[in-house]
């Protein structure tokens, strides 16, 4: 996941040197910002693309509706962790992301409940 998410911050212009005291954090705050979101988002889309396949059973003329309703499950995926993230005001820090992070984990949590 880490090796996706450098290479497409790397075509993207980002600087993706790690600090050294602290080897899972990249050196500049904008790259160490955008692999936070990265990581919540695909923790925060992955039951919901599971659903999305599981709904479909393979067969003629299958793929190309699958494929829509994938695309418009990572655009409500998206688009969620982008609304949770909008919230944030540039002075939280990564304490902000941490939170942001938490709060997607337990509203997924307790979709999962609901369901149950």
């Amino acid at each position: 996941m880490r090796q996706a998410f450098e290479a497409w911050a790397q075509r993207d212009g980002h600087i993706v040197r790690r600090r050294e005291d602290k080897p899972e954090e990249y050196l500049v705050y904008e790259t160490q910002r955008r692999w936070l979101i990265w990581q919540a988002a695909l923790t925060h889309g992955q039951k919901a693309a599971v659903e999305a396949q599981q709904k479909f059973v393979p067969g003629e003329g299958q793929p190309q509706k699958m494929m829509a309703d994938e695309a418009s499950v990572r655009n409500r995926v998206l688009n969620e962790v982008l609304d949770a993230f909008s919230e944030l005001d540039e002075s939280t820090g990564i304490e902000g992301f941490v939170k942001v992070i938490q709060g997607l984990k337990k509203k997924k949590r307790e979709a999962a409940e609901e369901k149950a």
